[in-house]
């Protein structure tokens, strides 16, 4: 897909995505964001650039770290998350944030303004990841931190079934995409290219948990990289691939109802 369209299709399909987003996915990204934020060793005082930042998942966690004499500019392509994140930042009086419409790829602040850059879960929608890594790199000062976490390998998450269920009704554009940063070193490689020194890698097998079979589909396909394919299905479709996509994970379905499915993440850190 062509890369300006490909940016199009995800800012639209994340504004799909914004209202299942923040309840749907917070607890069972949080283990993720906890190795990212251990691995980056946030300080009081820093300044600190977030992309693909979504509803801020992580950027109230980076704003407490940073405490009231440092900054947090959170970015993201998609105008509905920023909307919510201002919202919830407002609401939670984090007056050191600045949310920003902006995409990972196309920084629009100056080179080295910036003490630690940081991704969670952004890299798999960005045309060119190494673009995007080299501008958190761009604006990161020399002995700055740049750190990334992204999905891993398909064959270790329990719910990559979604991105052919819902191709065969409708191309969402994005499984090819997908799982291609969580590959054996291709965001190390990144990392690399950006020139990035001491650069670590971890890797982290977690379990998502969800209470029922409609948490499930509201994180995953509302809430989720296929969400704007989701809105073009007429209910009849819709029931089908709810259907299908619950069959889908049905191995890791409890007694009580509710699921818990594996899933592998990847987080990079390197050094300016």
């Amino acid at each position: 897909m062509d890369g300006r369209l490909q940016t199009r299709v995800q800012r639209y399909g994340w504004d799909a995505a914004a209202a299942y987003y923040h309840d749907g996915w917070q607890a069972q990204l949080r283990p993720a964001h906890d190795l990212l934020l251990d691995i980056v060793a946030l300080a009081p005082g820093q300044r600190v650039v977030e992309t693909a930042c979504g509803t801020g998942l992580v950027t109230s966690r980076i704003a407490d770290a940073v405490g009231p004499e440092g900054s947090v500019l959170a970015t993201d392509l998609s105008g509905n998350m920023i909307e919510e994140l201002g919202r919830i930042l407002e609401a939670s009086a984090y007056p050191t944030v600045l949310a920003k419409r902006m995409a990972a790829d196309r920084l629009d602040v100056p080179d080295s303004a910036f003490d630690v850059g940081i991704c969670a879960l952004g890299l798999m929608y960005v045309p060119d990841p190494r673009t995007a890594v080299a501008e958190l790199a761009r604006v990161v000062r020399p002995g700055g931190v740049v750190a990334a976490t992204v999905w891993g390998e398909r064959r270790n998450c329990g719910w990559a079934e979604v991105f052919p269920i819902v191709d065969a009704r409708v191309a969402s554009e994005v499984c090819p995409m997908f799982f291609a940063t969580g590959a054996k070193r291709a965001l190390v490689t990144n990392f690399e290219n950006a020139e990035l020194q001491e650069v670590q890698e971890r890797r982290q097998f977690e379990t998502l948990s969800f209470r029922t079979a409609e948490d499930v589909v509201n994180s995953v396909l509302l809430g989720g990289p296929v969400a704007l394919a989701v809105k073009r299905f007429s209910d009849e479709v819709w029931d089908e691939v709810k259907k299908e996509f619950l069959a889908s994970v049905s191995d890791y379905r409890n007694s009580d109802g509710s699921y818990h499915i594996p899933g592998e993440f990847l987080t990079v850190r390197g050094i300016r």
